[in-house]
């Protein structure tokens, strides 16, 4: 393991944000944010309802250049105090990827540094790294637009799924609910902010697989439900959508505590036995106001510590990229420039797949 201070830029574009960022892992293993810039691209998709590929592509290629150099000059550096440079090699949208990829290897060939390929599930998998040196083994549970998992990070590179949605993501499902409803995009901010004013009890919703003995998340079967109970509602008031979005929140917050209540009892028996691991929360939808509140709730309950990053690295960024990529170069490990992108990369390549949709078993 390298024992001196890296500064490392790392390129994260695998969805709708375009981000750059300098980080530096220290001597002693801690790390320092010496720079992120993220570029959102709420507006340019917002009239779609959702991500649209060629348009993020398209505007990661417009505005990559602009946010390394500004990167760059908000750390005070120029590319040769570099000692590595990483990417977001994946899962994601494959034009994306490209272009972070391309741009990344391009600049450690004309510096002649080295170059890490990182999973971006590892990102937010790393990141309480950087923003609370804490070290592994804990409980990662993952809840985004793209990913809801549960993991265990044993070490770096060291990852186990305990559990994976069979279907929908969370933030995908907000999303959706958002947009059967008529409310703005993204779909989680919009739908907790109608949920503040509603009665969670109107509505009588599934709790997905509740009595299932595997910790496993499903979002679909909720969905329709509260379709249903939207149609029979018709015309919708501002009253009834209230309703649905407080009843659908509940129902969909109640599931991923009891999916994660039974993954803390499942890594207590098969891991850490008598051990009160950390639990950590990642992904933009751990902004949720009344999701950390019953997180807070168990893991208190269950003596776990709880840990969750600060907001804007919960979402895509490259600081977690830039972290994850410092934490492999510290260790002597980098990628060759023939790296593939890969629109579907598990972080735990040993699981056998979850059978449901067919997308979150690969990605999981």
């Amino acid at each position: 393991m390298q024992s001196k201070t890296l500064t490392l830029l790392a390129i994260e574009t695998s969805c709708d944000e375009t981000a750059a960022s300098v980080v530096r892992r220290h001597e002693d293993g801690t790390g320092q944010i010496v720079s992120n810039i993220v570029r959102s691209q709420l507006k340019e998709h917002a009239a779609f309802g959702g991500v649209v590929p060629e348009i993020a592509a398209r505007a990661h290629i417009e505005n990559l250049d602009t946010l390394i150099k500004a990167a760059l000059t908000d750390a005070n550096i120029t590319l040769d105090d570099l000692n590595g440079i990483g990417a977001t090699a994946g899962p994601g949208l494959i034009g994306g990827l490209l272009v972070g990829m391309m741009t990344a290897k391009a600049i450690a060939a004309v510096k002649k540094i080295p170059f890490i390929a990182v999973n971006h599930l590892e990102g937010h998998a790393l990141t309480v790294g950087l923003t609370h040196n804490q070290k592994p083994p804990y409980l990662l549970l993952l809840v985004s637009g793209g990913h809801t998992q549960l993991i265990w990070v044993q070490d770096i590179g060291r990852y186990t799924r305990i559990g994976s949605t069979i279907d929908d993501a969370l933030g995908e499902a907000f999303d959706k609910t958002a947009k059967l409803l008529g409310l703005g995009y993204p779909g989680g901010p919009e739908v907790e902010k109608w949920a503040q004013n509603g009665d969670p009890n109107r509505f009588d919703l599934p709790k997905p697989l509740k009595a299932n003995k595997q910790p496993n998340f499903s979002f679909s079967g909720l969905k329709t439900a509260l379709r249903q109970k939207a149609q029979k509602c018709e015309p919708l008031s501002e009253q009834d959508i209230k309703d649905l979005c407080a009843s659908f929140q509940r129902a969909l917050i109640t599931s991923v505590i009891d999916r994660l209540e039974l993954g803390i009892k499942n890594v207590s028996t098969r891991f850490a036995p008598q051990k009160a691991f950390p639990i950590v929360v990642a992904g933009g939808v751990a902004a949720n106001k009344s999701l950390r509140a019953e997180l807070e709730h168990l893991t208190q309950k269950a003596n776990h510590p709880l840990i969750i990053p600060p907001f804007d690295l919960c979402t895509d960024n490259a600081a977690m990229i830039a972290w994850a990529a410092a934490e492999h170069l510290s260790r002597g490990h980098q990628d060759p420039l023939t790296t593939p992108a890969r629109s579907r990369w598990p972080l735990d390549e040993q699981s056998t797949p979850i059978l449901g949709s067919g997308k979150a078993g690969a990605k999981a």
